[in-house]
């Protein structure tokens, strides 16, 4: 499955300062989770993303799904099938595995590394011990039952990004970032 040409990224060694994000994905079931994670890969700046297994091929292959990824992540960011991920780890970067795992640090208390490796379990499983014991971090974020997959990667990227200097908060970035019909504005911000 793996491609000599989709290896990882090597971390941005021209800028230490930028960070570099990957995910990885363990057999993803549902086009409709991965679609949704592209899209968040997209708005919070991964770098690339790998997936193991064959379910998510028969599944986007048998029929057709809701279009989810909107913002076409999947045209700018590398969405990979490969047959390990330990193998797609690029150097430089930290693995952190999310999964509802005893023992576990909750996503609140942990500190990110600024180029990680997040590796993901199945919607309707765990991940496997040999990638939790590579591991550097296992983290899961504290709710009652589980979420879905790509909900998941979301409120870990956004995690990252609210623990993080490194992003924009101004006007500019909501009128770039926001649907071309809002036009709303906070009352306020009329006035002005």
């Amino acid at each position: 499955m793996s491609d000599p040409q989709n290896q990882p990224m090597p971390v941005n060694e021209t800028d230490p300062n930028k960070s570099f994000v990957s995910i990885g994905l363990v057999n993803p079931k549902t086009p409709v989770n991965v679609a949704g994670i592209m899209r968040a890969s997209g708005c919070y700046q991964v770098d690339q993303v790998f997936y193991t297994g064959n379910r998510y091929n028969y599944a986007v292959n048998a029929e057709p799904q809701y279009e989810v990824d909107k913002k076409q992540a999947t045209k700018t960011i590398p969405l990979v099938g490969v047959d390990s991920l330990l193998e797609q780890v690029p150097d430089g970067s930290t693995i952190v595995c999310v999964d509802l795992v005893v023992g576990a640090v909750p996503l609140p208390q942990f500190v990110h590394p600024q180029n990680a490796f997040y590796v993901f379990g199945p919607e309707d499983g765990s991940i496997p011990q040999q990638l939790i014991d590579a591991a550097k971090h296992v983290v899961y974020v504290p709710t009652v039952g589980c979420m879905n997959l790509a909900a998941s990667v979301n409120v870990l990227l956004y995690d990252r990004l609210a623990k993080s200097a490194e992003h924009q908060t101004d006007d500019e970035l909501i009128r770039k970032s926001r649907d071309n019909n809002n036009r709303t504005r906070v009352k306020h911000w009329l006035n002005k």
